[in-house]
């Protein structure tokens, strides 16, 4: 009696737990529209049908939960978007699932991972002011030791500060944006004037000037990231949006061998200390496997190499020789940069045709990798219909046409001349009619007659 109620109690608690997290999650309707002004929302727009959207729920209620407990202002709600076309069109939805902060009149992408921990990172980075104050030593140094990239405004109100805010409130979704006053950053740090914008990465930090370096927004854009850095797919897309080169060390890190250490400590060293000459060019970094770069080139790169992508217009760089040097490395970095290296790929109407065909061809092959029958039946049943329909073209009985010629024919005669053609045509049947006649006739006149040679025998 005792374990049916314990039991009992244990299903009541996780009805109770379930609905709880559901609650944390909102199904959004038509009216979210007018409600949502003066809330943070973090939204998933989503379709029924889509496989990417059910991976997600599952992480979706996990993020509704943590950003419930942790006390944030962001509530979190979902929206069919096939159900509520209109809406979602009206905030920019064009895929699925897409997933937008919803700030006031603002509306941001999340373009990151979809784990927990980062959709719950990027909410708590944007729903917050865009540009956060550092009010002592401590509290930079917390920052500096969080961060792996940390944006710093020096000096009090300027022109400068306002370029800064609008920079931040664009780039909130990729960084965290401070401001402090001088007495608050280390010592070793000395700044030509005030005010400043200052970046900390790398172990040092770097100073923007207008001059040099153009638009603030720009700037911070192609700084965000680390020197070198591991890159994936969802880095390598983010790092379009700088406009750069990406310099690429392919390595296996399951099976790590000499040479594969060895292009890594060389790009990293040309990451660092040839910063000046392509840091504004080029981003450094290395990958693991050649997977994703196959499916990005269509083709074949060995393991270990180093690769360079220009991510703008898909073209792809491949040194003519090994790289056993860092001088090796520099020269081919510095050919890619003015234009003597050999470039492959594109975005030609060539290389949009192969990429249809290569993306069909690796559809397939992953169908009939993962459910060879279901492969089958996708693929081969409207072959084998197809095929059918051909068989039977091909060897259907012709008509000979003759009807078609004959009316053709008379079309392109006069009256007498079809009057003549067709006393011909009577003539011609009342002759087949007799013929068979005369013929008896002449058979037993011959049969009547015989040979004299026949008479002499008898």
């Amino acid at each position: 009696m005792a374990e049916v109620k314990a039991s009992l109690i244990c299903a009541v608690a996780a009805v109770f737990l379930s609905s709880a997290v559901l609650a944390v999650v909102e199904d959004l309707d038509d009216t979210f529209k007018e409600t949502r002004v003066n809330d943070i929302w973090l939204v998933d727009f989503y379709a029924p049908w889509c496989g990417y959207c059910k991976k997600l729920e599952p992480i979706w209620q996990e993020v509704g939960v943590e950003l419930k407990t942790s006390g944030s202002p962001v509530r979190v709600g979902k929206m069919d978007a096939t159900a509520y076309s209109g809406m979602a069109s009206e905030f920019g939805v064009r895929g699925y699932p897409t997933i937008k902060l919803l700030k006031g009149d603002l509306a941001y992408n999340y373009k990151g991972p979809r784990t927990k921990d980062d959709i719950v990172e990027f909410a708590n980075r944007v729903a917050g002011p865009a540009v956060r104050a550092l009010p002592s030593k401590q509290m930079f140094e917390h920052m500096l030791r969080r961060h792996d990239v940390l944006f710093v405004y020096v000096g009090g109100a300027s022109p400068l500060k306002e370029k800064y805010n609008d920079a931040a409130s664009e780039l909130i979704v990729y960084t965290y944006f401070f401001s402090a006053s001088e007495d608050v950053l280390p010592e070793s740090v000395t700044l030509p004037e005030l005010p400043a914008v200052v970046v900390f990465k790398d172990e040092t930090y770097f100073t923007y000037d207008e001059y040099e370096e153009g638009g603030l927004a720009s700037w911070v854009n192609k700084e965000r990231f680390q020197g070198y850095l591991q890159i994936d797919g969802f880095t390598l897309y983010e790092l379009g949006d700088t406009g750069k080169l990406v310099a690429i060390a392919v390595i296996d890190e399951k099976d790590p061998t000499e040479q594969s250490g060895r292009l890594k400590a060389l790009i990293q060293r040309v990451a660092k200390e040839y910063r000046e000459h392509f840091n504004r060019d080029f981003q450094f970094g290395h990958m693991d496997g050649n997977d994703y770069i196959n499916s990005l080139i269509m083709g074949e790169v060995t393991v270990p190499s180093v690769i360079i992508l220009n991510t703008s217009n898909e073209q792809y760089f491949l040194p003519s020789e090994p790289i056993e040097t860092v001088e090796q490395m520099v020269q081919f970095i510095s050919s890619v940069l003015n234009g003597s290296a050999q470039a492959y790929g594109g975005d030609g109407i060539i290389q949009r045709i192969k990429r249809v065909a290569f993306d069909a061809k690796s559809t397939v092959m992953s169908v009939f990798r993962s459910s060879p029958l279901l492969g089958c039946f996708l693929f081969g049943l409207p072959l084998g219909v197809i095929s059918l329909m051909c068989y039977g073209i091909c060897t259907a009985e012709s008509d000979d046409g003759s009807d078609d010629i004959d009316a053709l024919k008379r079309e392109g005669m006069t009256d007498e001349e079809e009057d003549e053609e067709e006393e011909e045509e009577e003539r011609q049947r009342a002759a087949e009619l007799e013929g068979p006649e005369e013929g008896e006739e002449m058979e037993e006149e011959d049969a009547g007659e015989k040979d004299p040679e026949d008479k002499k025998t008898d």
